[in-house]
């Protein structure tokens, strides 16, 4: 396997060579950027898709000669854009006055987006897309929400006029609905995405958030699957000192269900004035369960074949508390005096 990689990458590694020479403009060096990097169908996504399915014995080799591939693509476009860049400079007037060009930068809730995505990219899971106008059904009876189940209170949303049971999405699960009806296990995808519900803007919340949630179907996944996955993201994103705790919790669509807190990274417990804590020592970070089999059943899933865990966590709130941000809305308010902090 190690010898066809290695000649497959060899030959993406020529073309691409053969087709950044021929780059004349920053358009041009987009689009095959986008060819070769782009976080959905890229060539050198599809290389990492891939890696999974390598024994556990040749994916650090095969890991490693896709790593070398990446390095030479990456290195190459940094030096053809300094050549279009200084082709530009070329033509410039030195004589006419300097231009005070403003510098922008990512939003600090795509940053914070864009790393979720990589850590659950780099173990393994797909990125899953779908629509922000959804039908109850996939929104809430398949995800074993009927209608007068006391949690639709929860999940107030938006309905579409002339359209009966057409609504905004309250949660990204509608997308696991779809992939899991489309596609047969193993199933492994995280589906980000914005989301709405009915809440009066205030400090923690607004009526447009965004939403990152996983899915793992597959034979003989436990709970101990889901523990691990989560405590490896958090101590990815937060950090190797980071405590994780888990609290029985209640969601129609898992079963059991726990609530995910993380020991407060600003204090640690120590401080009983804590802002960020609130002297609790702990941060509510997340919810998660076991798939509840009537939601596997209503995807033509047999329960007693597979298993599987899903979880759920809002952006705005991983930026809140990672940064001790006080206020959800300014993340929205465009001042760029806050928004430039996290350039």
């Amino acid at each position: 396997m190690i010898d066809e990689l290695k000649k497959e990458i060899e030959k993406v590694k020529k073309g691409f060579l053969q087709e950044i020479d021929q780059i004349l403009s920053k358009e041009d060096l987009k689009k095959l950027r986008d060819k070769y990097t782009s976080r959905k169908n890229g060539i050198l996504t599809e290389f990492m898709h891939n890696l999974k399915k390598a024994s556990k014995e040749l994916r650090p080799i095969a890991g490693q000669t896709i790593n070398e591939l990446k390095l030479i693509i990456e290195d190459k476009f940094k030096e053809t854009e300094k050549t279009l860049i200084s082709k530009v400079y070329g033509r410039v007037d030195y004589s006419l006055p300097e231009f005070d060009f403003s510098v922008g930068y990512s939003h600090i809730l795509s940053n914070i987006l864009t790393k979720i995505e990589d850590i659950f990219l780099n173990s393994g899971y797909e990125i899953a897309y779908g629509f922000e106008v959804e039908s109850e059904y996939n929104n809430f009876t398949a995800l074993n929400i009927p209608e007068h189940h006391p949690a639709r209170d929860e999940h107030d949303t938006f309905f579409i006029k002339d359209f009966e049971n057409t609504i905004l999405r309250t949660h990204t699960s509608p997308v696991q609905i779809r992939y899991m009806n489309e596609h047969k296990p193993p199933i492994k995808i995280i589906s980000p995405g914005k989301v709405f519900r009915k809440d009066e803007p205030d400090a923690t919340h607004t009526p447009v958030f965004t939403q990152v949630e996983g899915l793992l179907i597959d034979k003989d996944i436990n709970f101990s699957h889901l523990k691990g996955t989560l405590e490896s993201f958090i101590k990815s994103f937060f950090g190797e000192n980071i405590n994780v705790r888990f609290r029985p919790g209640y969601f129609p669509f898992t079963e059991p269900s726990a609530e995910v807190d993380i020991s407060c990274f600003l204090c640690f417990g120590k401080d009983q004035d804590c802002k960020i804590c609130k002297g609790t020592g702990w941060l509510e970070i997340l919810g998660s369960g076991m798939v509840h089999p009537k939601v596997l059943l209503n995807c033509n899933i047999n329960p007693e074949e597979y298993s599987g865990f899903a979880f759920g966590m809002g952006v705005e709130r991983i930026a809140l508390l990672k940064y001790g941000i006080p206020d959800i809305r300014m993340f929205y308010e465009n001042d760029i005096r806050f928004l430039s902090q996290f350039g």
